[in-house]
């Protein structure tokens, strides 16, 4: 099913959609936010509320400003670091025992496979070095812009500036 097919299902919250949604984009979006979170249960409970979110706001999504999987791949994205960012997680992490960094060793491999499958990486790699470097910090790393100004040592105006021209670069990649 194509996603000019899936979105009408999806606004009318048909049920078959969701199930459809979920088997197409589970995979991809589980291994960005792996990427971010670094743990296999919460990640997989930072995916389950990413489709809780996209179910409850499909209706916001607006085709004229991007793709079906942009938009869910953002609410990834954004819910990820916002878990990254909670008391509780932070609070988690001191907790950690010694299996679970094994765990993370063992599972990272699998996660740039998936990255790679859905061939992000391949499009990210023909773009120039500084894209590469700001698109690793801002998407793969989840720093804020201000966290990326501060590690490249460059003023936040021109991350935002490169980060705006870098994703449109992408986008023309994609496109072609």
């Amino acid at each position: 099913m194509t996603q000019e097919e899936l979105i009408p299902l999806l606004l009318k919250k048909d049920d078959r959609s969701f199930t459809l949604l979920y088997d197409n984009y589970s995979k991809s979006l589980y291994g960005i936010i792996f990427t971010l979170i670094k743990d296999r249960e919460e990640a997989e409970d930072v995916l389950q509320e990413v489709f809780v979110k996209i179910w409850k706001n499909i209706d916001t999504y607006n085709e004229s400003k991007g793709r079906l999987y942009t938009w869910m791949l953002n609410i990834a994205r954004n819910t990820s670091i916002d878990k990254l960012r909670s008391k509780s997680f932070n609070n988690n992490q001191k907790n950690l025992s010694s299996d679970n960094f094994v765990h993370i060793l063992d599972d990272n491999s699998k996660t740039i496979n998936q990255i790679d499958a859905i061939g992000i990486k391949e499009f990210i790699k023909k773009l120039k070095p500084k894209c590469i470097q700001i698109i690793d910090l801002l998407f793969f790393k989840g720093y804020t812009q201000q966290e990326a100004s501060d590690e490249l040592e460059i003023p936040l105006g021109t991350v935002k500036t490169q980060n705006r021209n870098c994703m449109n670069e992408l986008r023309l990649l994609i496109n072609e």
